[in-house]
């Protein structure tokens, strides 16, 4: 036993005597939100200083070629991808929402650093995607292998990796009310004094460290000077529509262009040709370089002609509808821009580019109402905000996440009227048009989706391998009713026989019910075999394509209490309701407790 092996023991040990489960998992949440915080911290540092050393003269400035740099950054990816990590890029939140579903919430450690490395060459470089996906899925591995290293469960596990998500988001935003409520609806965490309260440790924890390594300094550097006046609610619903069928769009767009790119089966001709669309479109719109904070601070504070920098329009910009030709530009192409980026191999996440379509579409809206000619007149700096939240609120399906979001990263509550009017209605023509978001549709074709309902989720993290039974006697269908008493019935205590082939192929079964008139028949014992009482069962299992929702579902439907599991068109075993039925319960159990 090696050193570090036996200080964790005895640590552990220690903490069994002297420490409850509770505190300890006190002290767990100020651990991960102390790591969470520095997660965030190395990974925008290290952002930032590839793009300030590019911005020092290596290609751009003079030249204006910053165009050229994300491909120059997709192909650092795409070796780093090749010649050390060798596995896949992967969507960063989608991959913890499945290992929390599917894998217990254990996260390799690799998934701690490799983020570290992969998103700041992406952003760095200029790829079109934000740091708050990497950030999250980085604290989250390392939230796992804690604790894993501190042997606690699964339920606390989850929890602990919505602390090191809440985390990272308090660090990013400095905004710990909007983490906390982002654990609770994106990770489906229980609102409960025992979740809360860890969340709320790893939110606070979190934020310090940011404060201790980046001061005061905020993302966003704004104060609501203008209040909500009553005669713009109709303003603020037509932002929700407008908000809601850009968070249609910009699902739907992500998913077809991630379709087009995935029917490209060489990953180097993937990185060409998204490298090229993305340079292509950065020299016509600027403003899609990077993740876009600076973008959106320079629309808040009005200045709308540096948001968009040096285009080949810039003679144009001081006729306001060219200008908002180009914002309105910024919004169709943003989402093109990041799906293409992740499409060519890029890492990143969705979050921070949302923000910026929706504060452009904000800013937009507020634009043309003012320069309409109709003698409106409404506040451009804080529909820029509120298309911030209406996106988030749509892409993501997180209302409460984003109405406290833009609140918070504001410094007050002055625009909740207006957040509440058009987060609601841009959630619910989203939620309306699209079932699954970005991050979760994949997991819920998979069966892999945690959500609020909790019959859903015990189903979800329910393994068919626990459930399986193997202990079955096989028959064949040639074997006579003697063989079938002595080599079956007689050595087994199950009232269930399996029938196949030589080849292992199931082809029915056989009920002790269906032989006991006639099984002490001797004269029945050679001039009958088993396939005379052989029958099909109700319903079959598939082992690669049923999973615990549809078991149950075809337990109730076909009123049995025991169904085959055929695995490689092979029989594999068998599932009992009341086997099913006990690890349901003991599941829920763990849920609910």
């Amino acid at each position: 036993m090696n050193h570090q092996t036996k200080f964790i023991k005895q640590l552990l040990i220690w903490r069994y005597k002297f420490i409850s489960e509770r505190n300890f998992l006190f002290f767990l949440s100020i651990l991960i939100g102390l790591l969470s915080g520095l997660v965030s911290v190395v990974l925008k540092n290290l952002t930032f200083a590839i793009q300030n050393l590019l911005k020092k003269g290596i290609i751009f400035s003079e030249n204006q070629l910053y165009f050229i740099l994300p491909i120059v950054g997709l192909w650092l990816v795409f070796q780093f991808v090749k010649r050390i990590s060798k596995e896949p890029v992967q969507h960063s939140l989608s991959n913890v929402l499945f290992a929390l579903s599917k894998k217990d919430g254990l996260l390799s450690r690799k998934n701690i650093y490799y983020p570290l490395i992969t998103a700041p060459l992406t952003v760095g470089f200029g790829g079109s995607v934000g740091l708050l996906g990497p950030a999250i899925a980085s604290a989250s591995a390392l939230s796992s292998n804690v604790s894993r290293w501190f042997h606690v469960d699964r339920k606390t596990r989850s929890l602990l990796i919505g602390c090191a998500a809440a985390g990272a988001i308090a660090s990013i935003f400095k905004s710990p009310i909007a983490a906390i409520i982002f654990a609770i609806e994106v990770f489906s965490l229980d609102l409960t004094f025992a979740s809360l309260l860890p969340l709320l440790i790893a939110s606070i924890s979190s934020v310090l460290t940011s404060y201790f390594f980046l001061g005061d300094d905020a993302i966003f550097n704004f104060t609501v000077i203008d209040k909500f006046r009553i005669r713009d609610t109709a303003f603020y619903l037509l932002l929700g529509l407008g908000t809601g069928v850009a968070s249609i769009y910009f699902s739907k767009i992500h998913f077809k262009i991630s379709a087009f790119f995935g029917k490209i089966k060489s990953a180097k001709a993937r990185l060409i040709i998204g490298g090229f669309a993305i340079g292509v479109m950065l020299y016509f719109i600027p403003p899609l370089y990077g993740e876009g904070f600076g973008y959106i601070n320079n629309l808040m504070a009005g200045n709308h002609i540096e948001a968009l920098g040096k285009t080949p329009f810039n003679s144009e910009l001081n006729n306001i509808w060219v200008v908002i030709a180009l914002l309105f530009g910024v919004t169709i192409f943003k989402a093109v821009a990041m799906t293409t980026t992740f499409a060519a191999g890029g890492t990143g996440g969705i979050i921070i580019p949302t923000l910026v379509m929706g504060s452009t579409l904000g800013n937009v809206v507020a634009k043309i109402i003012n320069n309409l000619g109709f003698g409106f007149e409404v506040s451009e700096s804080n529909f820029t905000l509120v298309g911030m939240a209406g996106l988030i609120a749509g892409v993501l399906h997180a209302p409460l996440t984003a109405i406290f979001l833009i609140a918070e990263i504001t410094g007050g509550y002055q625009l909740f009227v207006p957040l509440m009017i058009t987060v609601s209605m841009s959630f619910i023509i989203s939620k309306n048009s699209l079932n699954y978001t970005i991050y979760n549709k994949e997991l819920a074709e998979k069966g892999a989706l945690l959500t609020q309902d909790k019959d859903k989720n015990v189903l979800t993290v329910m393994k068919l391998d626990n459930v399986i039974e193997t202990d079955f006697i096989q028959l064949r269908p040639e074997m006579s009713l003697e063989d079938m008493l002595m080599k079956g019935v007689s050595k087994s205590s199950r009232n269930l026989f399996p029938v196949t082939n030589v080849r292992e192929e199931f082809l029915g079964i056989v009920l002790l019910d269906d032989i006991r008139s006639v099984m002490f028949d001797q004269s029945l014992y050679h001039s009958t075999s088993v396939e005379t009482f052989m029958h099909n069962p109700p319903a079959v299992i598939i082992y690669e394509q049923d999973d615990m929702q549809a078991v149950m579902k075809k337990f109730q439907t076909s009123g049995a209490w025991n169904l085959p599991v055929l695995k490689d068109d092979k029989y594999y075993g068998f599932v009992s309701k009341s086997k099913l039925l006990t690890a349901y319960r003991n599941e829920l159990i763990n849920f609910t407790s």
